[in-house]
């Protein structure tokens, strides 16, 4: 079974998922950063392919992306740092991008590296769900990734429906209609979304994103959804803590859970 179905089988509440953007604030703390968030408890983590335009990021996550291309991080020397993280990584790995550099670089070529680096699914904030359809999922199924795609307070419900008739995996609710960022707290009216789309009793699980950075926005989220994702916030701390991932994660809970 993919690991992210295995996690979702196994956890049904409390997930914690953490972000970082590969090749910030250092060109070849990739591996590093993974093991030591497994280490400290993190359920599952998302790699960011850094990109020059991206269209869901705000300022933290699009600087982290601006220094890791001036670094020199590509999806190629990505996948090159993350040869060999199965020998000691267990919890599921996904990577998070946009279409343009994976498409140069091929879709199925892009799988296939996956696949034999051990990436067990992949987010694609620009990715048409038509075309997810008719032509990317075939492939995604070919090496057992897993696409997962994104909702926000605007999606309708048929579409909504319609994602979790034909996706695996869980889905990305995006907390607000609004680029990623830390946010103090959320209002009634994004957890009226939160209710809305918990009563519609979907097949697959869902992971609340965008503006989780306290305990009261890792709270309110996770009261309506199997977890939290983690993304601004830790990117800011890692930058802070100059690449030290187990001081940023070690901050991460003491801001979320009040513990260290």
């Amino acid at each position: 079974m993919n690991r992210i179905n295995q996690l979702f089988e196994q956890k049904k509440h409390d997930i914690l998922s953490i972000y970082f953007c590969a090749g910030c604030p250092t060109p070849d703390n990739t591996a590093d950063v993974i093991r030591t968030l497994e280490a400290q408890g993190v359920d599952m983590i998302e790699i960011g392919i850094p990109f020059s335009d991206p269209m869901a990021d705000g300022p933290v996550i699009q600087d982290a992306a601006t220094r890791a291309l001036r670094g020199g991080m590509t999806l190629r020397r990505l996948f090159a740092q993350l040869e060999g993280i199965r020998r000691n990584v267990r919890i599921p790995l996904i990577l998070m991008g946009y279409l343009n550099p994976i498409m140069q670089y091929g879709f199925e070529n892009f799988c296939q590296s996956c696949q034999a680096c051990g990436i067990d699914g992949m987010i694609i904030p620009d990715l048409p769900f038509k075309d997810y359809m008719e032509e990317y999922r075939p492939i995604a199924e070919r090496y057992d990734l897993r696409i997962i795609m994104l909702i926000t307070p605007e999606t309708s419900e048929e579409r909504i429906r319609e994602i979790d008739r034909h996706t695996e995996g869980f889905i990305y609710m995006v907390s607000s209609a609004a680029i990623t960022g830390a946010q103090r707290d959320f209002n009634e009216q994004k957890q009226a979304y939160f209710r809305r789309i918990e009563a519609m009793n979907l097949r697959n699980p869902r992971m609340i994103g965008f503006g989780i950075s306290n305990r009261q926005t890792y709270e309110a989220a996770s009261a309506h959804a199997a977890g939290c994702i983690i993304g601004s916030k830790f990117v800011t701390l890692l930058n802070e803590a100059q690449g030290d991932a187990l001081k940023a994660v070690t901050r991460i809970k003491e801001a979320i859970f009040n513990r260290q």
